[in-house]
């Protein structure tokens, strides 16, 4: 039995959460009063309108962006390519990033570069932190994008980009941010980043998939990823999913509420996990253990076992977790971002990621820490039997 129900325990909430209720039921209610196109003349555009804006306002405010700077997309993957697309588009020059990119920024990338960009790459230490000694050295007088992702999906690492946010606005380069793990986890202040656009989606903290978002700092014009229309300014054709907004306005109000509290919770969890998978497996190894995490985030090795049949064998037991970004699911090769941080092939191979929710209880976690073992232990053996 998993933890203290029937139902299997649930630890991948980097890979999606869990809709929060109040969220559920601010949908609902938007389906009924907000179900026409905001861009009607009618009444009942006009109401749908309302909302909208309104969302767009309480974003804004959480995130400290002005409203006009909030373009709603399907989410977080369209924001960022629709970012890359824009300061790619008919251009050419240099752009940097980190190795560990998530899919949705470094195949974006590849794109340009596939059209005559060049790249160079940001480096990070063992604990995957920006080398900062080294920006200086990048190549300003070409570069005209820089990407990094501000949490790591995988790793959990939060990168302080102060002194690079510094110096692309000094060089005049735009920065893009994959703010996808970070907002409705950790603070997110657009002014304070320094960054030219930030890219968020609603799913990663408790609200409803098909839904996310792009700050765009103000008087940056990009040409629109998607045409066809006049929606957001000009800015994202398509007409817009008022009561997905909705959703997503409610799920970033309640965090905003919350966060503090529910960082304790998180945070109280994840290290009775890593503490009790330290002491029941004295050779697993926690990547970025040393750098500012996000709260909820484990990324783990446990040498001498392949993380593909652990995976495998903790999910035919009732764990969900995942081997690292779901969205690179079915690639054998090793994770990019901890050969990045120097972690050998094989132990990059043998690493799985749990991440938890406020939703999580102490009987999930204690219940988890001992089949994980137990099932560690025994592929340990297996593999050199």
């Amino acid at each position: 039995m998993a933890g203290a129900s029937d139902l299997p325990v649930y630890l991948d909430n980097n890979a999606t959460t869990a809709i929060d209720p109040r969220v559920l039921e601010r949908m609902q209610e938007c389906w009924k009063s907000g179900f026409a196109n905001p861009g009607s003349q009618h009444a009942f555009g006009r109401a749908a309108r309302t909302i909208l804006e309104d969302s767009r306002e309480s974003i804004a405010e959480i995130l400290n962006a002005d409203a006009s700077e909030v373009i709603f997309t399907s989410g977080g993957t369209e924001a960022i390519n629709a970012s890359v697309y824009g300061f790619t588009f008919g251009r050419r020059g240099t752009l940097a990033a980190t190795a560990g990119e998530h899919p949705a920024a470094s195949e974006a990338c590849q794109i340009a570069i596939n059209s005559g960009w060049k790249q160079v790459t940001l480096t990070v230490d063992s604990n995957s932190r920006l080398e900062d000694a080294l920006l200086d050295q990048l190549p300003w007088t070409d570069l005209k994008l820089v990407c990094v992702i501000l949490a790591h999906n995988e790793t959990g690492v939060i990168q302080d980009v102060q002194r690079l946010s510094s110096l692309c606005l000094q060089h005049g380069v735009p920065l893009l941010l994959d703010a996808v793990q970070a907002v409705g986890k950790i603070p997110v202040d657009f002014q304070a980043l320094g960054a030219t656009a930030v890219a968020f989606g609603a799913h990663k903290f408790h609200g409803p998939r098909g839904v996310g978002g792009l700050l765009l700092r103000r008087g940056v014009k990009l040409p629109p990823f998607l045409v066809g229309g006049y929606q957001e300014s000009g800015r994202r054709a398509g007409t817009e999913a008022v009561p997905l907004i909705a959703g997503m306005a409610k799920a970033l109000e309640v965090w905003h509420l919350e966060h503090a509290d529910r960082d304790v919770i998180v945070r109280s969890l994840r290290d009775r996990l890593q503490s009790g998978l330290m002491q029941k497996c004295p050779s697993a190894i926690v990547h970025g253990l040393h750098a500012n995490r996000l709260a909820n985030t484990l990324s783990i090795a446990f040498p001498g076992v392949a993380g593909e049949a652990l995976l495998v064998n903790l999910h035919l037991a009732g764990i969900a977790c995942s081997l690292g970004s779901t969205c690179a699911s079915g690639s054998v090769e090793p994770a990019k971002s901890l050969l990045a941080m120097g972690v050998a092939p094989d132990i990059c191979k043998s690493s799985v990621r749990f991440s938890l929710s406020y939703q999580n209880t102490v009987s999930e976690i204690d219940w988890s820490i001992n089949k994980i073992a137990t099932l560690v232990s025994r592929l340990q053996t297996e593999s050199v039997s």
